[in-house]
């Protein structure tokens, strides 16, 4: 019997009304940089790419990249109403609570909403975001 093949997971997908400004959120609170080709361009240049599709690749190697695609309706998540459910969501952690709320102050400068506020949660503290377009985004502590 021959072992299984199994695909390469490279990157996650996020549908949105508009990718530049989505991609530009998660650049600057994750620290990623644009795929070649996909940077901002110039002030006064037209920008196709972010009209599209961009790619943000992570700070250090072997890491998941980041996709953003243009749709031109999206529902936002309700969530923790279920009426609009979240679809999908994504997981960050930190290594303790002193980064944690460096990082909160930085989400919501960025533009991300609070959801849920589990700070207290002496296992797991964490912080539930809507991301500007609205996808929820959880980053709690995880020591290495």
């Amino acid at each position: 019997m021959t072992e299984p093949i199994h695909p390469v997971l490279r990157q996650t997908v996020l549908d949105c009304p508009d990718p530049r400004a989505l991609a530009e959120f998660y650049r600057a609170l994750l620290g990623m940089t644009y795929r070649p080709g996909d940077e901002t361009p110039p002030d006064g240049e037209p920008d196709d790419r972010g009209r599209d599709w961009l790619v943000l690749r992570p700070p250090a190697p072997g890491g998941q990249q980041l996709a953003f695609q243009q749709v031109d309706e999206q529902a936002r998540s309700t969530w923790p109403d279920n009426r609009v459910p979240q679809q999908l969501h994504l997981d960050m952690s930190v290594p303790d609570i002193e980064t944690l709320a460096r990082t909160h102050e930085s989400a919501l400068a960025l533009g991300a909403t609070v959801l849920l506020d589990r700070t207290d949660d002496e296992e797991e503290p964490l912080w539930v975001y809507a991301d500007p377009a609205g996808h929820p985004v959880c980053i709690f502590v995880a020591p290495a």
